[in-house]
């Protein structure tokens, strides 16, 4: 007798995920995913205990998708430290992953948990950014606001809908990156 096939834990999880991306948490239930699978829910109890079991899964592989597979895609291609801050800043905020890390940002407003998770992953790569700035630029407080700067416009530009006038707004960001990296630049020079 054949046994039947179980949904795997990850595809319940990267399910999860796109329901998160798509709707927020509220989207991610368990009755709707099973659906979207195209299983019974009792699958899911064989992986999970609940659905917050589920949550802190799908948070822990996001973490590991945007921090760990981010810089080991980055660090695989040997750019050095601007090069590296920038691709990693493309990686990051692609078209794949932004819907996430933008529903993860709204979520974290409202619960504690997941703006402490969120902390650590904008920590890992605020850091990645001040090792990029640290290159060009000695004095600390400069390498903290070009970072601060860097980053906001990586999330910002997702944000605001402006016109840019004769420049596009991939023109607009490449010049804020050179301007950002650039050491003549410098308060200090």
């Amino acid at each position: 007798m054949a046994g039947t096939m179980r949904t795997p834990r990850r595809r319940w999880i990267d399910e999860g995920l796109k329901a998160l991306a798509d709707g927020g948490p509220d989207a991610v239930r368990i009755e709707t995913l099973a659906t979207r699978l195209g299983v019974t829910k009792g699958g899911f109890y064989g992986h999970f205990t609940n659905r917050e079991a589920l949550l802190q899964e799908m948070m822990e592989a996001w973490e590991h998708d945007v921090i760990d597979d981010v810089l080991r895609t980055v660090d695989a291609e040997g750019a050095d430290g601007p090069a590296r801050a920038v691709r990693a800043g493309r990686l990051t905020f692609s078209p794949e992953r932004l819907p996430l890390d933008l529903a993860i940002r709204e979520w974290a407003r409202k619960e504690p948990s997941i703006a402490e998770r969120l902390r650590r992953v904008d920590d890992r790569r605020m850091n990645l950014l001040r090792e990029a700035f640290g290159e060009h630029f000695s004095d600390p407080a400069e390498v903290e606001a070009r970072s601060l700067l860097a980053f906001s416009a990586a999330i910002g530009t997702h944000l605001i809908i402006a016109d840019h006038g004769q420049y596009t707004r991939r023109d607009v960001l490449a010049r804020a990156s050179e301007l950002l990296f650039d050491p003549s630049s410098s308060s200090g020079a």
